[in-house]
């Protein structure tokens, strides 16, 4: 696993926390409120149970989380970095400590994602991680409709 970073089980004060992130726009799409059904998910603790992990750094502060939710073979991976902390070249190595702390976790054959469309930086770092590109869809949030892109990669 990369060095640095500290997985442990979502804890209310930590779930609390990560409601509170605000992101700059266009990322407050982001933004842990901007949908009453997941932010009501991360905040019940029966719902974030084996599900929600928070990362932490070498001096023991939240940096982000993510959520895996397995379906079948595949671990779906939902993930956050902390605001102050997104495009400051973090992404890849955290998004690597994330998926070798499910293969360790859940054993999965393979991971998959959904990212919105507009996130082109999201996007980049998941293709370098070996993500391929699926369909497009569209799913609601956030109050609308909005286009996601799937993507997928063997474990």
């Amino acid at each position: 696993m990369p060095s640095g970073y500290l997985f442990r089980q979502m804890d209310a004060a930590d779930a609390n926390r990560v409601a509170g992130w605000r992101y700059e726009p266009p990322y407050d799409f982001y933004d842990p409120d901007a949908d009453p059904e997941d932010l009501a998910e991360l905040l019940d603790a029966e719902s974030r149970e084996g599900v929600y992990f928070s990362v932490l750094d070498e001096g023991g502060d939240l940096i982000g989380f993510f959520q895996f939710e397995g379906r079948g073979a595949a671990v779906d991976l939902g993930l956050g970095l902390r605001p102050d902390l997104t495009g400051k070249g973090l992404g890849m190595d955290f998004l690597a400590a994330g998926m070798e702390f499910a293969r360790g976790q859940f054993a999965p054959e393979r991971f998959t994602l959904a990212v919105a469309t507009f996130n082109a930086r999201a996007i980049r770092i998941y293709g370098r991680a070996g993500f391929r590109r699926g369909k497009v869809f569209t799913h609601e949030t956030n109050g609308g409709e909005h286009p996601f892109l799937f993507m997928e990669r063997e474990a």
